[in-house]
């Protein structure tokens, strides 16, 4: 296989300047994704603070769902980079045609799931009947037409695993800016549209990640040569199927874990109150404005380890690790000055009530001093999937949300004290950054300078 662009970007490019260009098109991209999060929650909560609060009851599905779409695409994203250091292009196609199958089997697992589990699920967190119909309204669209997050996902890390990051700018671009505009006009019966409430917001949705999947598609064939995408006498390849999930596998446990916490602090905040809930759901659309930019940086750095990986470079990796840890550490110091200092000003968008300023002005300064741990966390554990030792990502997850923060909110909220509850995110940062830390030292002796 000859020697191309990308595989020469990744392997001599100045570090920082690589990490930069490989990742700036992505966190654009995922800040596009942010700004749609809580425009998408603007509009719904026009409607009635009972539909923002079903939109929180239904993120830990929504959080499932992009789970599996991204922990598998992490397998093959890391597996096609470590076979494009080693030149390898055959196994390169074989991999990516079958990330692509992957992607079509888990829409089906959603799809059943969304036929018959949405009112269970839905119940078992309310027994107000107005949020359980507009929840069961919007999950069961978001859940049965589906199809294109799963192939948007696995499409666009096949263009980032082969350094073409700036084509998935424009397709999350596309889809986002496609959500935006439909979002109003869906919702409220604008223009040629009837006034659909809570369902226009969930097709104004999926229509969005439609585009993306045409256009990521679309880049695939025509400008990623690297990828020979060939449907003719296709079959599944057990085996490659197997290399994926193994370092799939406990990045899809790792990123369901976000879901299963979201779920359990449902859970124990409306014990409280239906508005506390919708405190939390709208927190999580704000900070994604913080850590969507991070979430893109580490995408992009798992390319660049994962070749220089293959390519047995630990300089190039050590100093990957450096630059995405000071910039990660810069945007969350960014992020907490905004929550510390307008939080008020944030929730306003959202049409809150007295009650709910109340309750998320509070929430957001506590919570907001655990983002700096955060940034170490997240690229720490890009670094393990980038290596191909996803499970110490799980584990440092499940201690932070499984063993720590649930327990901890749970006996927080036992004092019968709402702002207590919301401790347990510094309690649960605080101890994931001690075996974060511990771990890539771990992995630092044992992995990276044992290299040639």
């Amino acid at each position: 296989m000859s020697k191309n662009p990308s595989e020469n970007k990744m392997g001599t490019m100045p570090v920082t300047k690589l990490l930069l260009n490989m990742s700036l098109p992505i966190m654009l991209s995922m800040l596009v994704m942010a700004c749609y999060n809580v425009v998408d929650s603007v509009f719904v909560a026009r409607i009635h603070e009972n539909a923002l609060t079903a939109i929180s009851l239904a993120f830990p599905v929504q959080t499932l769902m992009l789970a599996v779409s991204i922990g598998t695409a992490i397998g093959v994203n890391a597996l096609l980079a470590m076979k494009l250091g080693e030149k390898d292009s055959d196994a390169v196609n074989r991999i990516a045609m079958n990330g692509l199958f992957l992607a079509v089997c888990s829409y089906a697992v959603f799809l059943f799931l969304g036929i018959f589990f949405i009112v269970p699920y839905l119940s078992s967190q309310t027994d107000s009947a107005h949020i359980l119909q507009f929840g069961k309204e919007y999950l069961f669209i978001i859940m049965t037409a589906s199809i294109a997050v799963f192939v948007t996902t696995m499409s666009d890390r096949l263009l980032q695993a082969t350094g073409r990051t700036f084509f998935t700018m424009i397709t999350q671009l596309l889809g986002s800016v496609t959500n935006i505009i439909l979002d109003p006009l869906m919702i409220f019966g604008i223009g040629p549209f009837p006034q659909m409430g809570m369902a226009g917001a969930a097709w104004a949705t999926v229509i969005g990640q439609c585009v993306s999947a045409v256009s990521s598609i679309f880049f695939n064939i025509r400008k990623n040569p690297d990828i020979q995408f060939k449907l003719k006498g296709f079959r599944p390849d057990p085996r490659i199927i197997a290399q994926i999930y193994k370092i799939g596998v406990p990045s899809i446990l790792l990123q369901s874990i976000n879901s299963v916490t979201s779920y359990g602090m449902n859970l124990i905040l409306g014990a409280f109150s239906a508005t506390a809930i919708a405190v939390y759901g709208v927190y999580f659309k704000l900070n994604s404005f913080v850590f969507m930019p991070v979430f893109g940086l580490t995408t992009g750095m798992i390319p660049i380890i994962s070749y220089n990986y293959g390519a047995q470079n630990a300089l190039r990796i050590k100093k990957t690790v450096r630059s995405a840890l000071f910039i990660a550490v810069f945007i969350m110091i960014a992020g907490v000055t905004v929550f510390e200092c307008i939080p008020a000003h944030l929730l306003r968008l959202f049409k809150a009530s007295s009650s709910m300023l109340e309750i998320g002005c509070t929430a957001m300064r506590i919570i907001a001093p655990s983002f700096i741990g955060a940034a170490i966390g997240i690229t720490f554990g890009s670094v393990f999937q980038a290596l191909g030792k996803s499970f110490l990502s799980m584990i440092v997850s499940l201690v932070r949300q499984i063993i720590v923060l649930l327990p901890a909110a749970y006996l927080l909220s036992r004092t019968g004290v709402l702002s207590n509850v919301w401790y347990c995110f510094l309690i649960a940062e605080t101890v994931s950054i001690s075996v974060s830390v511990a771990f890539m030292l771990r992995i630092k002796k044992t992995v990276i300078n044992r290299m040639h």
